[in-house]
């Protein structure tokens, strides 16, 4: 099935933000094959491009996107044994229910986290002291010349919600993860970790998760910030979350503007008061991507 392209598409439907202008081009990509076309048009036209998968942790520019937004929907899932292989678009909290119902271990923190697989890779998603490199076997990758490459594990640097993707130029296909005998013990635990994020998140409100980066494992930046009483806070329609102080929420049709003046002020706040720089972990995508 050959690709197409739509034009002016409304970015704001795509985001669990629910901001953005349009894209100036916007194409849904359901396989190998068709993304293989795509990064060939890319370099015909000398596009500059993003890859969305669920839109849980971009703040797209109110002005929207000069450019190609490739909407990857390779949604493949297969189980053999302790393996797991899923294309990179499918559904990152799904992925971990599914292997709980499965009775393993590895990625009972996934559920909640609701990213795409890609995207969990590209960012190194995680929570409770464990993260997705922990159980990534492979990642299959298309580089924006058309090549297709099985990475392995040993190959990627990563690190604390970073991976080597975010220096490359190109597509997570799929990604390939080993997972663990069930420890019922460690199982119980972070079900209870679970269900008490499910009630301390804002999850009714448009947001893009977690908005900084935590400056140590035992320093949450929503402590820091909950302890300078920044809870409640509004630049616009944009409002640091009264449940959880590392959220910023749409409170009442927030522009990208409002967001980023909020990000801003939390920061200086912080760095005034705690002498501590804190750093995004949202990913904010501008009307030009240089």
């Amino acid at each position: 099935m050959k690709f197409t392209v739509e034009e002016n598409v409304p970015l704001a439907p795509y985001s669990t933000f629910k901001i953005g202008g349009s894209a100036k081009y916007f194409t849904k990509i359901h396989s190998i094959e068709q993304m293989v076309e795509t990064m060939a048009f890319v370099r015909e036209n000398q596009l500059p491009f993003f890859i969305l998968g669920n839109g849980s942790n971009i703040l797209f520019d109110d002005r929207g996107f000069n450019g190609l937004v490739i909407h990857n929907r390779i949604l493949h899932c297969e189980f053999d044994k302790n393996r797991v292989h899923c294309g990179a678009g499918y559904n990152y909290s799904l992925l971990g229910s599914r292997v709980l119902k499965r009775k393993l271990s590895g990625l009972t923190f996934a559920i909640g986290i609701p990213g795409s697989v890609g995207g969990a890779v590209y960012m190194n998603a995680g929570a409770f002291g464990t993260d997705t490199f922990s159980v990534l076997d492979k990642v299959t990758f298309i580089d924006i010349q058309g090549n297709i490459r099985v990475y392995e594990k040993a190959e990627l640097e990563h690190g604390y919600r970073y991976s080597i993707f975010q220096n490359m130029k190109g597509v997570i296909l799929s990604a390939e993860f080993i997972l663990h005998d069930f420890n019922e013990e460690r199982e119980k635990q972070l079900q209870d970790m679970l269900a008490h994020r499910f009630t301390s998140q804002p999850y009714k409100h448009p947001s893009a998760g977690c908005i900084f980066q935590n400056p140590k494992p035992d320093m949450p930046a929503s402590l820091l910030i909950d302890q300078l009483q920044l809870k409640g806070k509004k630049i616009g329609g944009a409002k640091v979350s009264e449940k959880h102080a590392n959220f910023i929420v749409n409170d009442a049709q927030a522009t990208s503007k409002d967001v980023l003046a909020l990000i801003e002020h939390v920061k200086e706040v912080v760095a005034k008061h705690k002498d501590i720089q804190l750093n995004t972990e949202v990913r904010y995508l501008p009307y030009q991507n240089e």
